[in-house]
């Protein structure tokens, strides 16, 4: 029986045009990154499993797909961890390795295995697949690119600044107007965490609150009821929330509100060191936006932490993010190494690109000459002046067979190929092609020996 053609859940094929659009976007956000002095990397698509658990938090680590041993080392499952209902220590058992489930982590494992080779601050891009095990849905897939900027080896605020630079170069060079950048401080969340009572549950009241977007105010309050957040923790978080008005403006607020959070006063003080230097005339195409209830579930961030929107005209989640980690590179043994990354969504940047008709017209490379093939003696011709026009850079083919000239002109047009030349018996023996444009639908005579410099 035939197998079914289809692809695996969450992944996708490409063709040319979205190749040729894909490579677009990369060119520009490589270009972006070059220009901020930051230097390529690459890792492997797969990472040991005790690399990629335990940092991400209990949700992320249920969506980092596993690697099944194979061979001999399948021998080796514990089964007697199986037959005790061990279940967890038998699942590690059968699998030590999984993919990737985003690029900053294996990066903080680079910094850390390969620190004696590098110079600090390291600035570092990366772009390549990971794979997540979500549930796929519009702009969200199982296997997808990630573009991420890290710098790492340096404290200074103004790598802050660096980063979220960055963005407003790179989406001014997609020329995506209309994004948004909205910014919070985990020192910031750590203070409300304190000022709530629930200091030691700051990881639940992150996750939480993170899920706003999803399941609404009311939602988020039920799931920190859940928590044991009591009702007046709950009231004070109401009033958090409904804070308005200017960054300038809500920040102030907050330090009154938080005069008693040390954790939280420090994180006020770097967000307004942040908006100073990024004032709006320092931007060119991004808002930036102070946002409270931005929250970032992954549990390695510890300063500032972004988010980027789409513009209000695209029906679209988020198109980016990051923050700073201070404490990433400890997991590998390397203490005292900060670091801050933001990443750019490379799909959804896509769909934001092709919903907004930003792509450039002509982008797939084509042929800028087709020659007919009428077989025989006129072929062999056809072919050699094919070479000659490569050998001067200029891409060109000859249609594989003897077919009629109605099928060999579709065949340009389909592809896009302006300029057509004929080499029939007829002009074998004057020495002579024909050349058809066939976007202006004319034909003109001339001597073989002008080949080059009438397609040239």
């Amino acid at each position: 029986m035939a197998i079914k053609p289809a692809t695996p859940k969450g992944t996708r094929d490409f063709s040319a045009i979205e190749i040729a659009k894909r490579n677009y976007i990369r060119g520009i956000l490589q270009n972006a990154f070059e220009y901020f002095s930051f230097q390529p990397i690459e890792t492997p698509s797969f990472e040991r499993l005790e690399t990629l658990t335990g940092v991400y938090g209990e949700e992320g680590d249920r969506l980092v797909f596993k690697i099944l041993n194979s061979g001999e080392k399948v021998k080796k499952a514990d089964t007697e961890a199986l037959a005790s209902g061990a279940y967890q220590k038998f699942s590690r058992s059968l699998s030590d390795k999984a993919l990737r489930y985003d690029l900053t982590v294996p990066f903080a494992r680079y910094v850390a295995q390969h620190q004696n080779e590098l110079t600090f601050p390291f600035r570092r891009y990366q772009i390549q697949p990971v794979w997540r095990a979500d549930r796929p849905q519009h702009g969200r897939f199982q296997e997808f690119y990630q573009c991420d900027a890290d710098i790492v080896g340096e404290r200074s605020l103004w790598q802050e600044v660096e980063v979220l630079a960055l963005y407003d170069r790179a989406f001014s060079d997609l020329k995506i107007e209309g994004v948004t950048l909205k910014i919070n401080h985990r020192k910031i969340l750590a203070g409300i965490a304190g000022k709530l009572g629930a200091e030691e549950r700051l990881v639940d009241f992150t996750i939480a609150l993170d899920k706003l977007d999803k399941i609404g105010k009311e939602g988020v309050f039920k799931e920190l009821s859940s928590k044991e957040f009591t009702p007046n923790a709950l009231d004070l978080l109401e009033e958090l929330l409904s804070l308005k008005g200017s960054a300038a403006k809500q920040l102030e607020v907050l330090k009154s509100i938080l005069s008693d959070q040390p954790e939280g006063l420090k994180g006020i003080e770097e967000l307004e060191f942040i908006f100073k230097q990024l004032n709006p005339s320092a931007l060119h195409t991004v808002n930036l936006n102070f946002d409270l209830t931005l929250a970032r579930g992954l549990h390695y961030y510890t300063g500032m932490i972004v988010e980027v929107s789409a513009p209000e005209s695209v029906k679209m989640g988020s198109i980016g993010g990051g923050g700073r980690y201070d404490d990433l590179t400890a997991t590998f043994g390397l203490n005292t190494m900060s670091g801050i990354g933001v990443s750019f969504g490379f799909e959804r940047i896509y769909l934001v690109m092709e919903e907004l008709h930003l792509f450039p017209d002509e982008l797939l490379p084509t042929s800028q000459v087709l020659f007919v093939n009428f077989g025989s003696n006129a072929a062999s011709i056809a072919y050699s002046s094919v070479a000659k026009l490569r050998q001067q850079n200029i891409v060109c083919e000859i249609y594989p067979t003897e077919a009629k000239l109605k099928k060999q002109l579709g065949y340009a047009n389909q592809k896009g190929i302006q300029k057509v030349v004929l080499i029939g018996e007829e002009e074998v023996k004057a020495n002579t092609f024909i050349l058809k444009d066939m976007k202006l639908g004319t034909q003109t005579s001339h001597s073989l020996s002008d080949l080059l410099k009438v397609l040239a």
